[in-house]
């Protein structure tokens, strides 16, 4: 059975945020009997959010926002005694004040309030704690709902998409190669560049659900009572595959070019075929071992994979290169930059087929760490693989 998407999200939030404003509405009314329940709910209504800590922080903001344009639309009652006279001078501030970046969304709710203030004409003392009280009632109901039933945790979509980048990759360049075995034409070769470019924002969306994640386990106490996620690669993960994602947009770029140029001999068009195949299967490698179904088996059976497919694509590359130099004939500037671009996607495939070596830090050169001399003794998953690409 496959995940719940986005949609049961936002439909337990919608009921979420309707239960806390009949709370919020049977407290202040039926209970307190306030004389303005309605701002309870109302304030209620909005602060169930996506993220327990994005709750509380838009309820600091909102109660900051409310307490000042209430403040200033009764002053301004008092000093004009008349309706418009008092809207005319209290709404131009709380609209600036509304805009100040600081508040963001929050910042609309100065010039509700100071509306609701002077609609209803009531500026004592007593009427004016009543509507305060009354929004950090609304707001203290909806952060406990949000809180307490089914608190929000978003960390499904991060999985996505992790698993989502190396699978696309390693199909894009699988349908680059078997396009150049069988002579791609110009439309073609547009739409691999698309598809490239594509990845791009695939990468920026895993960034994003990345913070999204984050935030929604600050100060959210139903964490304890969820099925941990696995464990979400580092962030230097994100780099690695950012740069990837850019050498091969780039790499495809330059077999995009228009085609009146000459073709590739076909003895380096091969030699390109098979770097591209096996650049591709050292993607899909690192899908598996870094999400693998069967445990740590799975894991060290993919990284193996990785391993060889690296090597792969690096013996392919040094044929590449000797093939180029021999041709001095062939279009020069279409192979100095697939050399160019293919020796820095090897580069990226090097850090993907070795994450521990990728990911650690490096060890100063003058003070030689315990971690260098344990990483030294580690078998290296660059076997085979000449250190220029390193």
């Amino acid at each position: 059975m496959s995940d719940a998407g986005p949609e049961r999200d936002t439909a337990v939030q919608s009921l979420k945020a309707a239960g806390a404003a009949l709370l919020a509405w049977a407290v202040a009314d039926w209970w307190w009997d306030a004389p303005m329940a309605l701002m309870a709910p109302w304030t209620a209504l909005f602060l169930v959010q996506s993220t327990v800590y994005r709750s509380l922080l838009y309820a600091l903001q909102q109660l900051a926002v409310v307490v000042v344009g209430t403040l200033l639309a009764a002053a301004a009652g008092v000093l004009t005694h008349n309706e418009m006279a008092a809207m005319a001078v209290a709404l131009p501030l709380t609209v600036l004040l509304g805009n100040y970046a600081r508040f963001g969304t929050q910042g609309l709710y100065a010039p509700t309030a100071a509306l609701f203030v002077l609609a209803y004409g009531s500026y004592s003392g007593s009427d004016i704690a009543y509507r305060l009280l009354e929004t950090l009632l609304g707001a203290a109901i909806a952060i406990c709902v949000n809180a307490l039933v089914l608190p929000p945790v978003h960390s499904r979509r991060m999985g996505r998409l992790r698993a989502q980048l190396p699978q696309e990759s390693a199909e894009l360049l699988h349908d680059v190669a078997d396009g150049l075995a069988q002579g791609r034409d110009e439309e073609q070769a547009r739409g691999w560049y698309d598809r490239a470019q594509r990845l791009t924002d695939v990468v920026t969306d895993l960034r994003e659900a990345r913070r999204w994640s984050e935030e929604s386990y600050r100060v959210n106490p139903g964490r304890r009572f969820r099925r941990e996620p696995p464990t979400p690669p580092a962030v230097a993960w994100d780099f690695v595959w950012d740069q990837m994602t850019e050498h091969i947009a780039t790499t495809i770029r330059t077999l995009a070019e228009p085609t009146r140029r000459p073709p590739l001999p076909s003895d380096v068009r091969d030699a390109l075929v098979s770097v591209l195949r096996a650049a591709g299967d050292t993607c899909r490698c690192d899908q598996h071992a870094r999400h693998p179904a069967g445990g740590d088996s799975a894991a060290v059976h993919a990284a193996e994979q990785a391993r060889r497919a690296l090597a792969r694509a690096a013996a392919a590359h040094r044929r590449l290169t000797a093939l180029c130099l021999d041709h001095h004939g062939a279009p020069a500037t279409t192979i100095g930059g697939i050399l160019a671009d293919t020796r820095r996607l090897l580069s990226a495939l090097v850090r993907i087929a070795d994450p521990e070596a990728a990911f650690e830090p490096r060890p100063s050169a003058h003070r030689p760490s315990e971690q260098a001399t344990v990483s030294s003794r580690r078998p290296s998953a660059l076997s085979g693989v000449p250190s220029s690409y390193e």
